[in-house]
């Protein structure tokens, strides 16, 4: 029975043929049957009380021999045995073996080893230990297996060891097999084996298993109540974490140091600064609030929560702050903004005697961030290599972000070259750095090399790579990784589906985009925020606004993104009403002041046709940016304001801001509305000769729609020619509506060609072509293109219009009867048709889509008279 239970699926885990099994097993079996009298035997063993003073003195010597540095004077000890003619009393052995293992020196403990008796559980124990101490746990797992063949008693002590070996390897149905063993040997009540125990299976995910443990422990001291605290943190589930500190308040047991830097963890993970000051107050109870690492974990914990006064008054409070309290500090002002005080604090460290490491530049790096900071993010790299800091992956990582972030890809790529070892870190540093810059192939082609070096993409790399894919419009790509996030179960990560469904959307895939969001167990922000920016930017702004309803309802915290989102929504409804709803609520909220949501919220109140109200939220505003200036030019510019957008645009550069591309790009399409042609192509031309900006995709598009709406149309089309880049679908689209307006059929047939080419499935390009067609009579045409629709079965997407009464919006599409209110609509509308025309108004179709009297044309063959 005992064979079949536990040897037999021990042998299958070490891949041991049918040969060894069957001939070893009886051994090991008798072995087992005979472990109760072996420690009898073992244990019986009476000590000698007439140990020679030398042995007591040179063993006491080796017991203070326990640090690798220690070798040498540790081998001058045995040395001193072996001439004494001690080395084989039985203290001798015992202290020589522990003393080598310790000092981390297996040969020489294996030489000892091998000289000592085999039966006795305290020299594989010490060997066990020595092999876990190196992390070579599968000898330590052999020589546990060992044991059995050599008659020794495995006791408390070893399965301490091999549980932690099974926790090294991740061997958790290994330690299921052994936990059976302890069972039947009665050990699993020990102290020693419990917390190790509890360990394997609260880190390897298994928590339950591991509260079963510990709820069948007779007795708990404050390490097992740790060891469960810690399992809980490691599994993310903060409240149980808590709850099972309480319970060991409650039992009796004082906290230790280690179990308030658990729960703290906790509590700064998930930003429970009431639950942190309750603890605080505790420590202070105790003595332990200037622990080291407590002071360090509420550091962390105050700098999480945005309490920087509570950081700073701890900070003075603490004797003598080490490496990590100092990291702490300047990670939390990082954190919090404040880049210059960071800065003072990072020349105080280093006044104070205490050199920085490369998790403080990691910590540090971070508050530099833009291409204004490049010189500074180079004198950072300088001093990193003048001061010989260890250049870890993560500060290399950290070193090749900020070099994105400050456009310099050339520096970035160099770091990565300079890397002798490929590391998953630095590839997903990579990947992320090349999306960020549009270099979208390149981060393919990274993604491709990490593969090819046998790295594992973690979540962080896939989240990473996804983005790439949206950008390419590479949808096979984004499914195969979604495949692969499948296999290896990284979709429960939040993030990971995040940016799968936003890659889903951006590629057109919106049912595709919600089934992922549906599938998510626990949505966080995030998830919701790529879920509405999703239906905003793929035309369901009803969907969106709903969904901005539903997180609320479901007590999800909205962030600046969040509020964003829904603005562009109700902006593209237009929802006034639900608009002025968002404001009142950031009114109340924290985000009052947030520049980006602000920002939004100009942008809404414009597309809503309310420039007053937008002109008030810009004012209010105590602190601006590029971006709310941007919003508000915009908004003077659509609204054909151009005198009052540019005298906005001289403004800005007087407050110290330097116009970007998305200024200019908002100028130049302000005189495109005002039919100014010369001042709009002066300004794109001042762009990158006065401000060395590189013209991008879109200042083209509104380059060919300045020349378009004022019906240069040859000049259009000679700029499309000289453009250094290969025109998108965003260009030719301009021109084919600048053709339409002013009827020029042969430049319509060419930006046709292209688009139909660029964008095959865009019903909008086809039914554009169409009318031209229809208006200037070419009924060929018209025939042509719905023909190429039905081959490539391009289906028109019906057009809609909205309308706010009284605080709702109501949607129409063509030929409508939807409404609850159709008839009396209808019977209005031909109220004031017939109205119009006793006043005299001749229809004139040009200036529609008369796509329903082509179609009746092309039909039934009729010919446009001549």
């Amino acid at each position: 029975m005992l064979r079949r239970k536990y040897l037999v699926p021990v042998c299958k885990c070490f891949s041991w043929s049918s040969e060894f099994e069957y001939n070893f097993f009886p051994k090991i079996l008798r072995r087992i049957s005979n472990l109760t009298l072996s420690s009898a035997q073992f244990n019986g063993v009476s000590r000698n009380q007439d140990d020679d003073d030398l042995v007591s003195r040179i063993s006491s010597m080796l017991r203070d021999v326990h640090d690798p540095l220690d070798l040498q004077k540790g081998r001058q000890i045995h040395a001193q045995l072996v001439v004494n003619g001690l080395e084989d009393h039985r203290v001798s052995r015992n202290g020589v073996l522990g003393m080598y293992v310790l000092c981390g020196s297996v040969c020489d403990a294996k030489d000892v080893f091998f000289r000592l008796e085999k039966k006795a559980s305290l020299h594989w124990n010490w060997m066990i230990r020595g092999f876990n101490m190196m992390g070579l746990f599968d000898f330590a797992l052999l020589f546990y297996f060992k044991m059995f063949f050599d008659g020794a008693l495995p006791d408390q002590h070893t399965y301490s060891c091999v549980l932690k070996s099974c926790c090294g390897l991740s061997a958790v149905g290994l330690g299921r097999l052994i936990h059976g063993m302890i069972s039947s040997l009665g050990l699993e009540e020990d102290m020693y084996v419990g917390s190790s125990l509890i360990k394997l299976y609260a880190e390897n995910g298994c928590i339950d298993e591991a509260r079963e443990v510990f709820d069948k422990m007779p007795e708990r001291d404050c390490v097992l109540w740790n060891v469960m605290i810690d399992g809980y943190v490691r599994n993310g589930d903060a409240e149980k974490a808590v709850q099972m500190f309480s319970r060991m308040r409650i039992s009796g047991i004082n906290p230790n140091y280690v179990s308030f830097i658990c729960v703290l963890s906790v509590c700064a993970l998930e930003g429970m600064l009431e639950c942190g000051n309750q603890l605080h107050a505790l420590a202070v109870k105790l003595g332990l609030e200037l622990e080291a690492s407590v002071a360090n974990t509420l550091v962390s914990l105050y700098s999480r929560c945005q309490c920087l006064s509570d950081v700073q008054t701890l900070f003075s409070l603490m004797p003598q702050p080490d490496l990590v309290t100092w990291n702490g500090m300047i990670s939390g002002y990082v954190q919090s903004g404040l880049k210059d005080e960071a800065f003072i604090l990072f020349h105080q460290m280093q006044r104070a005697g205490v050199k920085p490491n490369s998790i403080t530049l990691s910590s540090f790096l971070p508050s530099f961030s833009g291409i204004a900071c490049l010189k500074q993010v180079k004198e950072v790299h300088s001093y990193i290599t003048r001061n010989q800091i260890d250049m870890d992956a993560f500060l290399k990582s950290s070193l090749i972000d900020l070099y994105f972030k400050c456009k310099d890809v050339v520096s970035a790529m160099r770091i990565f070259h300079a890397t002798k070892t490929m590391d998953i870190v630095i590839c997903s540093a990579m990947i992320s750095g090349y999306v960020l810059n549009g270099m979208s192939r390149d981060a393919l082609e990274m993604f491709h090399r990490l593969l090819g070096a046998q790295l594992k993409p973690n979540a962080i790399t896939l989240a990473s790579v996804l983005p790439a894919c949206s950008c390419l419009n590479a949808l096979r790509l984004g499914k195969e990784l979604h495949g692969h996030v499948i296999r290896n179960a990284c979709e429960g990560r939040c993030y990971v589906s995040s940016a799968l469904l936003d890659m889903y959307a951006k590629c057109g895939r919106l049912d595709l985009s919600y089934l992922v969001f549906r599938n998510i167990s626990v949505k966080d922000s995030v998830a919701w925020n790529s879920m509405i920016s999703s239906f905003t930017q793929n035309g369901q702004p009803e969907d969106a606004i709903s969904h901005f309803r539903q997180m609320g309802d479901e007590g999800i915290r909205y962030d600046c993104v969040t509020v964003s989102s829904a603005l562009s929504a109700c902006a593209a409804l237009p929802a006034l009403h639900c608009g002025k709803e968002v404001h009142g609520f950031m009114m109340r909220s924290y985000l009052r002041s947030d520049l980006f949501a602000e920002s939004a919220l100009i942008d809404m109140y414009s597309k809503c046709g309310n420039l007053l109200w937008a002109r008030r939220v810009f004012d209010s505003m105590s602190i601006k940016n590029e971006v709310s200036w941007n919003s508000i030019i915009a908004s003077y510019g659509t609204h054909g304001l151009l005198t009052d957008a540019l005298s906005l645009f001289q403004q800005m550069q007087e407050a110290g801001f330097r116009p970007d591309h998305v200024t200019f790009l908002t100028i130049i399409s302000a005189c495109g509305h005002a039919g100014q042609v010369e001042e709009g192509f002066r300004y794109y031309r001042c762009m990158s000769e006065q401000y060395g900006i590189t013209a991008r995709m879109e200042h083209y598009a509104a380059v060919v729609d300045l020349f378009g709406r004022a019906g240069l149309l040859n000049e259009a089309f000679s700029f499309i020619k000289s453009m250094p880049l290969k025109p998108d679908a965003g260009i030719w689209g301009a021109l084919l509506g600048a053709c339409r307006v002013y009827r020029n059929v042969e430049l319509a047939e060419l930006a046709s060609q292209h688009l139909f080419e660029l964008d095959p499935q865009n019903s909008g390009y086809y039914v554009l072509m169409s009318n031209i067609n229809a208006v200037t009579g070419r009924w060929d045409g018209v025939s042509k293109v719905r023909n190429l629709m039905r081959e490539r079965k391009v289906q028109k997407a019906p057009g809609c219009s909205w309308i706010e009464i009284n605080n709702a919006s109501h949607m129409f599409i063509a030929a409508d009867e939807s409404h609850p209110d159709s008839f009396r609509i209808y019977f209005l509308l031909k109220l004031l048709l017939m109205e119009l025309r006793l006043a005299g108004y001749v229809p004139q179709p040009d200036l529609i889509y008369p796509q329903q009297e082509c179609t009746a044309r092309v039909n039934n063959g009729i010919q446009s008279p001549s």
